[in-house]
Formats: structure tokens, C-alpha cells, sequence
């Protein structure tokens, strides 16, 4: 019994070439074909039998790159408008702009969470269940986030900094069995 070679391995090489061409980067090429073949495996039922794969799968990678391109520039056009929103200068005295800009700075170094909610709350002035709503969360969630948010703003401006969780040892000899 002899296996047939499926036909898709012999695409794999075209279908690098034709993404590198789009992203002029070998590993978003990889990553994108990788992409473009999983949406084919999920979506193998729409490709008619007898029909070639190869314009398919190419059509497919074609899509998944331009909302990439898509998703990527909205990124940037929001960066943009906030970076926009946030002044670079202000007008101070000296010690007083700087501390403005580095506490600026902390607010923008919390993690990814945690300034959301914040961001949310404190500037936006929605409530924790409005912001849980966009958010997804619980308000739990939020007021939690929120709080650690605000004691590492705390801690900066008071000087403090925060320590390193200690490390985990994972096996050897001082592991405990």
C-alpha cells in the first residue's frame, strides 16, 4: 500500500515565497502561512472537490495578511491619537515638569491590565461595572486591578521600589520531594 503525498506539502514553498513577497520578513511569512493553513484546515469544507488548493490557500493567505495590515495600522493610528492626548510638554517649573513626565512614565510602565482599568476608572470616570462590562471582567476584577494600579503609583511617587518576587526552584538537590 502505497501513501499518496498530500498535496499541500508541495504548496508550502510557493506559498512562503508569495507571503515573503507581502511581508518582506521571513518570520511573518512563516507566521502567516501558518496562519493561512490553519484557516484552511477550518475551513477545508468550502474548497470544492477537485478543485486545486493552491489559489484557495493563496487567496487565503492574501486576506489574512491584509487584516493584519488592517489591524496593525488601526493599532498605530490609536497609539497615535493617545500619544496626542498626552502632552509632552508642559508648562512648569523644572522639577515639577519633571516629575510630571516620569510619573507619566509609571503610569504608562503598569502593566497592560492594570493601566486599562485605571485608565478606565480614574480618567474616563466610568464606574467598576461599566469598566468590568468593557473590560470583560468581574467589578471584583477591576477594583482589584484598580487598587494595584494605584499602590504602585503610590510606591513610586513615595520612593519605593518594588521588589522581585523571589525565584521558584524547580528540582535538584534542594527541591523538596
Amino acid at each position: 500500500m502505497t501513501r499518496t503525498r498530500d498535496p499541500i506539502l508541495d504548496l508550502l514553498t510557493p506559498l512562503r515565497r508569495y507571503a515573503f513577497a507581502l511581508t518582506r520578513n521571513r518570520a511573518e511569512a512563516d507566521d502567516l502561512v501558518q496562519d493561512a493553513l490553519l484557516r484552511g484546515h477550518e475551513q477545508r469544507r468550502q474548497l470544492a472537490p477537485g478543485k486545486a488548493p493552491g489559489p484557495w490557500l493563496r487567496a487565503i493567505l492574501r486576506h489574512r495578511f491584509l487584516d493584519r495590515r488592517r489591524h496593525d495600522q488601526a493599532q498605530s493610528r490609536r497609539e497615535a491619537q493617545f500619544a496626542e492626548l498626552i502632552p509632552q510638554v508642559v508648562e512648569a517649573p523644572q522639577d515639577n515638569a519633571l516629575r510630571l513626565s516620569q510619573l507619566r512614565q509609571a503610569f504608562l510602565d503598569l502593566p497592560d491590565d492594570q493601566r486599562e482599568a485605571l485608565s478606565l476608572v480614574a480618567v474616563e470616570g466610568l464606574s467598576y461595572a461599566e469598566a468590568g462590562t468593557i473590560l470583560g471582567v468581574p467589578p471584583g476584577t477591576v477594583m482589584s486591578r484598580v487598587s494595584r494600579a494605584r499602590a504602585r503609583l503610590r510606591d513610586f511617587e513615595d520612593g519605593v521600589v518594588a521588589p522581585r518576587p523571589p525565584l521558584k526552584l524547580i528540582g535538584g538537590r534542594d527541591a523538596e520531594g
